[in-house]
């Protein structure tokens, strides 16, 4: 009776020990890319790859969470050890500088669900950070080419009409 309640708890212990594996010693190269022309596109782009290796070996399944501004973000495994972590912005909202990418791991990512339960602006030690730069969007000429034209047609023409009385006078 006993080993038949046993055997399954070890089963399970032994299975979540091995989910529960975190990187040791992260070491991360990272790449990134941001939307830089904002007069043709609805939302402005951040894209960051990177590369993460541990000094464990990690399980191929290996779940990895972000946070950039408060905001929850999933890393999408695009490779062996590869991972990408992407978000849109409004132009009007977007913001040139840095943004820094908090790279979480599962328990990293339950820990500090647990703590914004209780304090909203809590914060948990990330497993890595990636600091993005964003050197701001191009929103297009401050003077439309229109307005521009239009003050220069009206400028030649009144100088042209004062020479003209210049001359017939």
């Amino acid at each position: 009776m006993v080993t038949n309640f046993l055997i399954p708890v070890l089963v399970i212990a032994l299975f979540s020990g091995a989910k529960a594996q975190s990187c040791q010693n992260p070491q991360v190269e990272a790449t990134s890319f941001t939307s830089l022309d904002a007069t043709i596109v609805t939302q402005i782009a951040y894209i960051t790859e990177f590369t993460l290796k541990c000094d464990n070996p990690l399980p191929a399944n290996y779940a990895l969470y972000a946070e950039v501004d408060g905001k929850p973000l999933t890393a999408a495994r695009i490779g062996e050890n590869r991972y990408q972590v992407s978000w849109t912005e409004e132009p009007s909202t977007a913001r040139s500088g840095v943004h820094e990418v908090r790279i979480l791991d599962e328990e990293g990512w339950a820990a500090l669900r647990r703590a914004r339960r209780s304090d909203p602006n809590a914060n948990v030690a990330p497993l890595l950070a990636i600091q993005l730069q964003h050197p701001g969007s191009y929103s297009g000429p401050w003077v439309n080419s229109e307005a521009l034209a239009t003050v220069l047609s009206v400028l030649i023409a009144y100088v042209a009409l004062l020479n003209k009385t210049k001359i017939l006078a």
